[in-house]
């Protein structure tokens, strides 16, 4: 099975993470990818998330996941961070991927899904619905991201969303 990370950003990485997987594929080993998480959403519910992705031993690709949410006020952007982590989710379920390991910035939203702690009932919805994108992989763990490349995605995609262009 080979995994294409098409990214128009870096052809280079690009490249250099499908070798990457596919050296571990062939040499028996379970590749695990980790998809490191920035976005940002419109007034109207637009939104773009850029995911960085690496498998141990490769180099990394950026790629851009539109989504769309409605945005709820009183939930001050919970909404928005289970809207992107499904769409990337799926994205790179799409891909092939059976094993990753997701980093976002929204501590609640770990803490939501590690503890299985009860969500608002605007949030039930979106709650169950990136559960069920969790569980098309054989694993998949979210976990608080502590690098800076998600602030950095994040402000990109804040960009691209002030902007309406690819950023």
């Amino acid at each position: 099975m080979c995994v294409s990370w098409k990214s128009p950003f870096d052809i280079e990485h690009t490249f250099e993470l499908e070798l990457g997987i596919m050296n571990a594929m062939a040499g028996g080993g379970r590749v695990v990818v980790r998809a490191t998480i920035g976005f940002a959403v419109d007034e109207r519910g637009d939104g773009i998330a850029y995911a960085l992705l690496g498998a141990e031993g490769s180099g990394g690709a950026v790629v851009r996941v539109p989504f769309r949410c409605s945005p709820a006020e009183a939930l001050r952007g919970r909404d928005v961070s289970y809207a992107a982590l499904r769409a990337v989710a799926e994205e790179v379920r799409g891909r092939g991927v059976r094993h990753a390991v997701f980093a976002i910035e929204d501590e609640r939203l770990v803490r939501e899904l590690d503890e299985r702690l009860p969500v608002p009932g605007p949030l039930a919805l979106p709650y169950v619905s990136l559960r069920c994108a969790l569980n098309r992989f054989s694993e998949a763990t979210v976990v608080v991201a502590g690098e800076p490349a998600a602030r950095d995605l994040a402000g990109r995609a804040r960009a691209e969303v002030s902007l309406h262009v690819a950023a």
